[in-house]
């Protein structure tokens, strides 16, 4: 049984959300143990039983996931189970749907989960840089809301395990990030807090502060724990999942 950090939303017990760990799958090597990443190298049929096994140990009964590609594309309401797999591009997920697991894969990215108040809707989104240098978090609720009817100062979040502000570097900071995020920049250790970042973009939306919580835990000095790509290019990608309990 692959490993997870649970994590419940305070007056929402029926949304459900787990954050997965590198522990207790059947892959091995550097994708050893809890592998759920077809596209990393891993043997396929090792895979799809690490994912299986998760899906039974949660409870939900839908896999929905994308082929994340570091952009904006936020697809609501997604009806097929892709537990096998799947070809749909895009970084964000979302649902009204009892029973629908919403699955983020990241290896040092940051799993954003999200819920309304009601606890009626929840979306997933896959941020990494790229994704915060695009303001994602921010456009990834504005959509969510857009979807529902509903207001961003009812929505809840938690960003998941991910590369820790200390680890993460940027040697061409100018370049890479352009201008505008030279306050997230510190220019001695050349590292960028992604952390705050996504934070300030989660507000900017218009979550309110004491809405959005966070699981601070580093996927590059955690190795037993965590996958990471910083770490070793090759390695196994841990899933995140947000779902409605029936």
């Amino acid at each position: 049984m692959v490993h997870y950090i649970p994590f419940t939303f305070p007056n929402l017990p029926q949304v459900r959300c787990a954050f997965g760990t590198r522990q207790g799958g059947t892959s091995t090597g550097p994708f050893a143990d809890g592998n759920i990443s077809f596209e990393v190298g891993d043997d396929y049929d090792t895979v799809l039983q690490n994912r299986h096994e998760l899906r039974r140990e949660l409870g939900f009964e839908r896999w929905c996931e994308l082929k994340q590609v570091h952009g904006c594309g936020f697809i609501p309401n997604p009806q097929h189970d892709v537990i096998e797999g799947t070809e749909d591009p895009g970084d964000g997920l979302a649902t009204r749907e009892q029973g629908v697991g919403l699955v983020i894969k990241t290896a040092d990215c940051q799993p954003i989960l999200l819920a309304h108040t009601s606890g009626n809707y929840v979306a997933a989104i896959h941020c990494g840089w790229r994704g915060n240098r695009m303001i994602f978090p921010h456009q990834a609720v504005i959509a969510f809301c857009s979807t529902y009817g509903i207001e961003p100062k009812d929505i809840l979040a938690v960003r998941g395990p991910s590369l820790s502000p200390h680890k993460t570097e940027f040697i061409h900071f100018d370049q890479e990030w352009g201008t505008g995020f030279s306050t997230y920049f510190t220019s001695e250790t050349h590292t960028v807090d992604l952390w705050q970042l996504t934070m300030d973009q989660l507000l900017e939306a218009g979550l309110a502060p004491e809405n959005i919580f966070a699981v601070d835990l580093c996927t590059y000095t955690m190795e037993p724990w965590f996958f990471s790509y910083r770490r070793n290019t090759t390695c196994g990608r841990q899933a995140s999942v947000i779902w409605i309990e029936k």
